[in-house]
């Protein structure tokens, strides 16, 4: 009797945990000869709504964090992916990828890791500043977290994109929630397993799969989320995401047209985009 394969169920990645999605759907993900290859979560407004909540929970305890803990965590991280690269470039070439791209991809990735875990305690030091002023007080303004983030990642290059948006914003004392690569999801959540087993606390970071048509309009128009990262060029999509951000001022940062795999893709200006200045006056005493 010929033996019929087992094919994994990706599940949404909410608080540390591996949910179904409360809508009880799914899709398909096949490959370029029409092969089936997994089934994803098809993740509803209930999904987002429960992981906003989670992300706001442990949004303040991650931005007090120190910025040498946030750093020690992303490194590990990027330990963790560096044990299963393997996996990773196998993924990736199920969705049509070559070998040598796929391993360029992941590699580029644990790179993109280890370099924002660098900026954890340097970022402050250069957007940070002492203010003259014209009275008798010290001023000066620092960089704080805007809180928890959507993020709609990018269609390609959907593991670099992905990591690309989230390290800059985790670095930063921020938390956030994802709607990974919508054409090839599979390794989305294959890296929120490689995050449930390294040191990210329970919902820092929150990855669901699903259409973003279904999804872009409520993670733009949540009153409890501060700032959306848009990865794309869709214009009507952007129209949509600004017009629904303004109902509460949130804060919004369109990539488009990104080379993730370009060194123009990571920089401290990526963390900047989500933070806010914070200027403190001081009474100087004479």
């Amino acid at each position: 009797m010929a033996r019929i394969n087992v094919l994994k169920t990706y599940k949404n990645f909410i608080g540390g945990k591996f949910p179904r999605t409360e809508s009880g759907r799914y899709f398909q993900i096949k490959n370029g000869n029409e092969e089936l290859l997994a089934n994803m979560c098809l993740s509803s407004r209930k999904d987002f709504r429960n992981a906003v909540v989670v992300a706001r929970k442990v949004q303040k305890s991650w931005q007090n964090a120190t910025a040498l803990n946030r750093g020690q965590v992303l490194y590990r991280v990027a330990e963790m992916l560096e044990s299963r690269k393997s996996q990773f470039i196998e993924e990736l070439m199920m969705t049509g990828l070559s070998k040598s791209h796929a391993k360029n991809e992941v590699e580029l990735s644990i790179d993109r890791l280890i370099y924002y875990a660098g900026w954890s305690d340097k970022f402050q030091q250069v957007f940070s500043s002492v203010n003259p002023v014209a009275s008798n007080h010290f001023n000066f303004s620092l960089l704080q977290s805007v809180g928890v983030v959507s993020v709609i990642s990018p269609n390609d290059y959907s593991l670099l994109g992905m990591i690309s948006v989230i390290a800059p914003i985790i670095v930063g004392g921020n938390t956030c929630v994802i709607l990974s690569s919508e054409k090839n999801p599979m390794a989305s959540i294959s890296f929120a397993e490689v995050l449930n087993t390294s040191d990210v606390p329970s919902g820092v970071v929150n990855i669901l799969t699903g259409k973003r048509k279904e999804l872009l309009s409520h993670f733009a128009s949540h009153k409890d989320v501060n700032a959306i990262i848009y990865c794309g060029d869709n214009n009507q999509e952007i129209k949509e995401i600004e017009h629904l951000s303004s109902e509460n001022l949130k804060r919004v940062k369109i990539y488009k047209h990104k080379n993730w795999d370009h060194n123009s893709s990571q920089s401290p200006f990526f963390i900047e985009a989500c933070q806010e200045l914070k200027t403190i006056w001081h009474p100087n005493k004479v």
